[in-house]
């Protein structure tokens, strides 16, 4: 059974930093595309940060909006992936979700979301 379980969410001022952990089990996150995704109240669910698996070079991407401010990075011993997100701003609210996925074989899966929050 595959699961994906982030944490460290909460409420933080602007210009502060948080950093989300995804640990994964039933998978090895080396060997998965993995991303990063948050959703605001009313909008749509977007793709924040990926890291593609190892044997695709584990090379990242991010979005436009969050680009020099945030930086995905992943930890195969400890089968987890990290989102290090530094000035943030009140519009990266949302609940951030993990996101493991193995195109070649169709597995897609998500976490639970962790809630972040960035207000004075």
């Amino acid at each position: 059974q595959v699961q994906l379980v982030e944490s460290g969410g909460g409420l933080v001022q602007p210009g502060g930093s948080l950093r989300l952990s995804c640990a994964a089990s039933g998978i090895r996150v080396s060997f998965y595309k993995m991303g990063w995704y948050r959703q605001a109240p009313g909008k749509q669910r977007e793709l924040v940060a990926g890291i593609a698996a190892i044997t695709s070079g584990s090379s990242t991407n991010y979005a436009d909006s969050v680009k020099g401010r945030f930086t995905i990075s992943r930890d195969g011993a400890e089968n987890t992936v990290y989102l290090q997100m530094n000035s943030l701003k009140p519009e990266d609210t949302a609940v951030y979700y993990c996101n493991a996925n193995y195109a070649k074989v169709a597995q897609d899966f998500w976490g639970q979301g962790t809630q972040v929050t960035v207000s004075s």
